[in-house]
């Protein structure tokens, strides 16, 4: 970390002590119990939504298809070859942006509890994907930009069998700012980037703009869908050592009537490229890489890949 860089995590570091003596009342009196309440339920559903059985545990491959023929199971002559499966599942055709599965010849392959022989795949960009189902295998196809992909989950896999649970930086009040958000026109978007090299024109509503001390900074908000909650992913000097390296996703609500809203760092969280390597995350773009160290919300996965 460069000199000036330690110098303002020295000085955000002061902001925190001031924060804490400022108002002796307050120390004595602590945070907001229920505030303190809504973190924990936060932690509590992130905890469960991670162990459900469609969650980011439990993946266990991603194949990117082609406009060719692809034959799918654990054969090494397969192009899409998963270990501990069946010699062959089944064969994706691809042609036009459109993609159908056809099962192998005495495998079980169900759609919503239907068994299948020959059937063709919505992609999660048209909404719900189809998702196939063989024991305790799901299967299904995403987009991302121009190309597809197979998604696979297992409902048994080791990385859900091992969870270790998740760790925090202790709840501080500092790091809930109140930040106005700064609206962009209508229809703007932003490019992001991603693990997999390619960059998504993603809807922004804007740039949030908070104080940390002394020192405005700005975050670029986006928005998924049709949802009015905003989508932060941001990078700062913790990251590579407490946290992942990666950055970190911060979920703000809409703002208010007056433009504002409150950023809570408490619950920034870790990504789900810190759990698997078959997720397809954003990474923080240049504009919101913050030059300090945000000492709040997820830690690090300890049995991250």
């Amino acid at each position: 970390m460069s000199l000036s860089l330690r110098l303002l995590s020295l000085v955000f570091s002061l902001f925190l002590c001031a924060f804490a003596l400022a108002s002796p009342a307050a120390a004595a009196q602590g945070p907001d119990p229920e505030w303190l309440r809504e973190i924990g339920d936060w932690r509590s559903e992130r905890f469960m939504r991670l162990r459900s059985p469609d969650g980011w545990l439990t993946l266990t491959g991603l194949y990117w298809l082609h406009e060719e023929t692809s034959r799918f199971g654990g054969s090494p002559a397969n192009e899409l070859v998963l270990a501990g499966t069946p010699p062959l599942v089944g064969t994706f055709e691809v042609a036009d942006g459109k993609v159908e599965f056809t099962a192998a010849p005495g495998v079980e392959v169900r759609s919503e509890e239907r068994r299948v022989d020959r059937i063709a795949l919505a992609s999660d960009a048209d909404g719900a994907p189809t998702v196939l189902t063989s024991g305790s295998l799901g299967f299904f196809v995403i987009r991302r930009g121009e190309r597809l992909a197979l998604r696979v989950r297992d409902r048994e896999a080791a990385t859900l069998r091992e969870f270790r649970g998740l760790d925090y930086f202790p709840v501080h009040p500092a790091w809930r700012v109140r930040a106005r958000l700064e609206p962009a026109p209508p229809g703007t978007t932003f490019p992001v980037p991603n693990v997999t090299g390619t960059v998504d024109a993603t809807p922004t509503p804007g740039n949030l703009r908070f104080r940390v001390g002394e020192t405005e900074y700005r975050l670029v908000a986006l928005r998924e869908g049709d949802d009015e909650e905003l989508f932060v992913v941001f990078g700062d000097e913790t990251n590579g050592e407490e946290t992942y390296g990666g950055g970190r996703f911060l979920a703000a609500p809409a703002p208010g009537p007056d433009g504002t809203l409150w950023l809570d760092f408490n619950r920034a969280y870790n990504p789900p490229c810190a759990f698997t390597p078959y997720a397809t995350c954003p990474v923080p773009p240049r504009e919101n890489r913050l030059p300090f160290r945000v000492e709040a919300g997820e830690k690090r996965y300890a049995g991250g890949h």
